[in-house]
């Protein structure tokens, strides 16, 4: 029985054994994986983990009573007792009138092979990863002699199968792999210590960047960093780089989500078809893309994943929705279920991005007369009810459209939905190292408080 074979019997199992026990509907799901982490500083491993896992959930629905257990047993004893405990469970909760399975006419699978497994993360020796972290550090070292010292080079990989199913008929699981390098050089000037990063991630290890570019690009990024200040409080412009840009996607995500749309505790709750965003502004959820991270045949309820508009041209398309909050709402669900191996789903995303414009970030910088780049944020001071936003941030100072001087210790703030409404440009630099992505963003005004 191949791998595929195996999780999908496991799945099948558990949905007849919940019939057995009378259980008027129920969702499985069946998850196994082997992961590695190799972190290195100095040149020398400090930490080496190896670890796979495997496990299944069982959500049963008697009427509208819900129950979820799940184990790591998974021997047909141990998926009895999963079930018993499910079923006791459900039989002391509460009806929720909103309970209940996606329609079948719902569930699906995407078809074609949508690039999310490669043999090489499987069979790539841990000594050739731990050899790329050590050149990634390496790299960011010897690049300028003031940077004299690490938090570390690592790389990580993981491979796994997920497996779903539910007492509609659906069936269906998929293999996914994923690897990435990483380094955080250190950099000392004047008793003064500042520290930057880099990474790279991808679905297979051709796509990574080359250990040395990883290095090299931690290293430019720290130096920058040297002599940094704090800048006078005001209120200019702000230029959001890639990196940090799709913080803000994250944050429209957040407030997009069913969950927080019926609660009425989102500023975009009643506000579909609604200027939400400048004109120039296009957030796009696709779950269809090939090869990236956010991609996948079905949602964790059995839903074919699909391409969602959630604001087109500053207008709010679509919230983000599973089927439980699309009830709740009286809408139809996106195919945006996400969950563990049990319990309720809830809502997440796919390949969630901003689409990119026409200017480089070159034209986007040179734009501004007097204003702020953000390389980093901290914290999390955002209220996503009433949309207020306030972070602590570090970048560079703009002056007459040039990078002029490093800045820290200092905080913007302002308001999510003033903030997507003065995007004044969208840069042409998007690129995906995680399931969001965003290219430069300018904000036409932010308040910077710092001396």
């Amino acid at each position: 029985m191949t791998p595929s074979n195996a999780h999908e019997e496991i799945a099948a199992q558990l949905i007849a054994l919940a019939r057995e026990r009378g259980a008027s509907g129920a969702e499985a799901t069946v998850s196994a994986g082997d992961e590695f982490e190799a972190q290195v500083r100095l040149g020398e491993v400090e930490t080496l983990k190896e670890a796979g896992s495997r496990a299944a959930g069982i959500r049963l629905l008697f009427g509208r009573k819900v129950g979820s257990a799940y184990s790591s047993d998974l021997s047909i004893d141990g998926l009895r007792r999963m079930v018993n405990s499910a079923t006791e469970l459900a039989e002391i909760s509460t009806e929720d009138p909103d309970a209940g399975l996606p329609d079948p006419g719902d569930l699906g699978s995407l078809a074609g092979d949508l690039e999310l497994y490669s043999e090489s993360v499987e069979k790539m020796e841990a000594e050739e990863k731990i050899a790329m972290a050590r050149a990634a550090e390496r790299a960011a070292l010897d690049f300028d002699p003031r940077i004299d010292n690490s938090e570390g080079g690592s790389f990580g990989s993981y491979t796994g199968w997920r497996a779903f199913a539910n007492s509609h008929g659906f069936l269906g699981s998929y293999r996914s792999s994923s690897c990435s390098l990483s380094v955080v050089p250190v950099v000392s000037e004047d008793g003064k210590r500042e520290r930057d990063y880099w990474y790279s991630s991808a679905r297979r290890t051709d796509k990574l960047e080359c250990a040395e570019y990883v290095g090299r690009t931690a290293a430019e990024r720290v130096l920058r960093r040297l002599g940094a200040r704090k800048a006078p409080t005001q209120k200019v412009p702000v230029v959001f780089e890639p990196r940090v840009a799709r913080s803000l996607i994250g944050h429209l995500f957040s407030a997009a989500t069913g969950e927080a749309v019926y609660r009425k505790a989102s500023y975009l709750a009643d506000k579909l078809g609604e200027q939400i965003a400048a004109p120039r502004v296009t957030i796009i959820d696709d779950g269809t893309l090939p090869g990236l991270f956010g991609t996948s045949p079905f949602d964790d309820e059995g839903v074919p994943s699909r391409r969602t508009v959630v604001v087109e041209d500053g207008v709010l398309a679509s919230y983000l929705l599973n089927s439980y909050t699309a009830r709740k709402l009286g809408l139809k669900t996106t195919g945006n279920a996400s969950r563990g191996v049990t319990g309720n789903a809830s809502t997440g995303h796919g390949n969630l991005y901003l689409q990119p414009g026409d200017s480089t970030p070159g034209q986007i910088v040179s734009s501004v007369k007097n204003g702020l780049y953000v390389t980093e944020l901290l914290g999390s001071g955002v209220n996503i009810v009433n949309g207020d936003y306030s972070r602590g941030a570090a970048g560079v100072w703009i002056e007459n459209g040039e990078p002029a001087w490093p800045v820290h210790e200092i905080t913007i703030s302002g308001n999510l939905r003033r903030m997507f409404e003065q995007i004044e440009a969208v840069g042409n630099d998007l690129e995906f190292r995680g399931s969001a992505a965003c290219p430069t963003l300018l904000i036409g005004e932010m308040t910077v408080s710092g001396h």
